[in-house]
């Protein structure tokens, strides 16, 4: 219990920064400020000053509700997630609001210096998510919410504990392909390459199950 009172501390901590940062911003913006950037890190959507607040209360928004949702994994699936440490789940949703609270920073941040290629710091950004996310996937337990909910992992656990290894794997390399790309590329190659990961890290576990899967649930 303590440590759930913990977590939700940080959590509101987290939520809290970009709105104190928002705030800190807002006396001196100018009537006109960029609130969407395209391919290119370039400004191509406008705003008055209140639409600072917009960004980090939508990301504050998903963040909260994937920490609650993570937190109370093992009370929605209990049978499922029996043996899973308390904490595991509810970990992951701090490192979520984490990783989406440096995300609305790095807007913000951009919002007010628009020389800064958005780019290299956002790309790099989700390079390290994809990847904090892959060192988790192999200590998943069969659940209807997160993972790869595939038909044959939720079917059968082999299949679920060997394909979220695989992609525990896949997604830790592609992310730091992402980390490099993001940091040495321009923007269009940078998202070239993002999109080119998330296919990759989709399919290739996708595949591997269902290979097991027809392979009668042994590795192939």
């Amino acid at each position: 219990m303590e440590n759930k009172k913990l977590s939700l501390i940080i959590v509101i901590v987290l939520l809290a920064i970009p709105f104190i940062y928002a705030g800190y911003l807002y006396p001196s913006l100018p009537a006109v400020i960029p609130t969407h950037f395209n391919l290119k890190g370039e400004a191509d959507g406008w705003g008055g000053p209140d639409s600072i607040f917009l960004g980090p209360g939508i990301i504050g928004f998903a963040s909260l509700f994937t920490y609650f949702l993570m937190a109370n994994l093992k009370k929605i699936d209990p049978i499922r997630n029996k043996q899973v440490d308390d904490s595991f789940y509810q970990n992951m949703g701090v490192m979520a609001t984490l990783f989406l609270s440096c995300v609305s920073m790095v807007i913000l941040y951009t919002t007010v210096h628009p020389g800064v290629q958005i780019e290299k710091i956002l790309f790099p950004l989700l390079g390290i998510g994809f990847a904090s996310i892959g060192w988790y996937f192999p200590k998943f337990s069969q659940n209807y919410f997160a993972g790869f909910k595939l038909p044959w992992t939720l079917e059968n656990e082999s299949n679920w504990i060997a394909t979220h290894k695989v992609a525990g794997k896949v997604w830790v390399i592609g992310g730091c392909i992402q980390v490099v790309a993001g940091i040495a590329l321009s923007a269009v190659p940078s998202f070239i390459i993002f999109f080119a990961n998330i296919i990759l890290m989709v399919v290739v576990p996708t595949i591997f199950s269902y290979r097991m899967f027809k392979n009668g649930n042994k590795l192939p």
